[in-house]
């Protein structure tokens, strides 16, 4: 206990440079901590960016969803808007499907002739005999399509791509 008296009382000492007028409130000790010295810090290396790869679409990443008859629409309905809210653009790869969620990737391939495109659904149907596949003008052009009219077809979904859903 008389060691806990003096330390407050030390404690307590006026600051002994101090004018009586200024240690009134104010606290009775000062610190004489010098300055830290700043010490200036090497920056963390950064590590370095991955080179980044385009996705590329190959057979192991699709998902056969069926095979069945594919036909096109053409120009007549450029500008139409499509069950998504977009209006259809002849140009582009896009297609209808009936049950595929908007914005899906599907690989379409012409059995006949082998090549295939990439299709993004945009648009309800086709409603019209058992067709499968309402193709863009641009992807049936792409999977020589347009001078039969309708063709068989072989469709995979695709992973959807980065930043996207489907």
């Amino acid at each position: 206990m008389v060691t806990s008296a003096l330390l407050l009382s030390a404690c307590a000492a006026p600051n002994p440079g101090a004018d009586a007028s200024e240690t009134r409130g104010a606290p009775t000790w000062t610190a004489s901590v010098p300055p830290r010295a700043e010490t200036p810090q090497a920056e963390a290396p950064r590590p370095e960016a991955a080179p980044v790869t385009p996705a590329v679409d190959t057979e192991a990443e699709g998902t056969p969803i069926g095979e069945g008859e594919a036909s096109y629409y053409g120009a007549e309905l450029a500008g139409n808007p499509t069950a998504s809210g977009e209006p259809f653009d002849p140009s582009a790869l896009t297609a209808a499907h009936r049950t595929l969620p908007f914005g899906t990737r599907v690989r379409v391939t012409n059995v006949r002739t082998g090549a295939s495109v990439v299709v993004r659904i945009n648009d309800r149907g086709p409603f019209h005999g058992d067709r499968v596949i309402d193709l863009s003008r641009a992807a049936a052009d792409a999977i020589g399509l347009t001078q039969q009219g309708v063709g068989t077809v072989r469709m995979e979904r695709l992973p959807a791509a980065r930043g996207t859903r489907g």
